[in-house]
């Protein structure tokens, strides 16, 4: 499993966000179309009727951020520490993130939770959003974009890639 940009790929399955367990919302893209998952979304829009993709709510990736995180890290030990046992971590959890999906009958939106703790790069993040328009270039590009996608998450060994290696899969995904 790995993170690139705001594509989740596990074992050749490719989610926009993070793969989703349970009844958590999120978001597959398949061969047959964009696949809502969890509870309160469901259903399967098509390649064919889908006109165009787009995410908001991007967390970007800034310095406030990361020290942010790093800070509740430290509070969340320190708590823990000092009551074993006691309220666990005081995260708000992953950032929810809006995936549009333009259809003929007008625009849905679908939730998938952010995959990245402290944010995309803006690079990631604009490369990810151009790799989800592609998708909408019409059925050979779709599969063709998507079977590489899912094929590199099949022979991936390892956790998520470096930035430098994330954008630069984006950027040849995009072609």
């Amino acid at each position: 499993m790995a993170m690139v940009g705001l594509f989740w790929i596990a074992e050749g399955d490719v989610y926009v966000g993070a793969k989703p367990t349970g009844s958590a919302p999120g978001v597959r893209l398949t061969p047959e179309g964009v696949l809502a998952l969890g509870e309160g979304q469901s259903g399967l829009f098509l390649w064919e009727d889908v006109r165009a993709l787009s995410v908001s709510d991007v967390p970007v990736k800034t310095l406030k951020r990361q020290i942010g995180a790093v800070t509740e890290l430290a509070l969340d030990t320190v708590v823990n520490l000092a009551l074993p046992g006691g309220p666990g971590p005081s995260g708000a959890g992953p950032a929810m993130m809006a995936l549009r999906v333009e259809t003929p009958d007008g625009e849905r939106e679908l939730s998938a939770y952010a995959a990245a703790a402290v944010g995309y790069t803006e690079a990631e993040a604009d490369l990810s959003q151009a790799l989800l328009s592609r998708l909408t270039d019409g059925a050979a590009t779709m599969a063709t974009t998507l079977a590489a996608m899912s094929a590199w998450g099949r022979a991936w060994e390892g956790g998520s890639p470096r930035t430098a290696q994330r954008e630069e899969l984006l950027r040849g995904w995009l072609g």
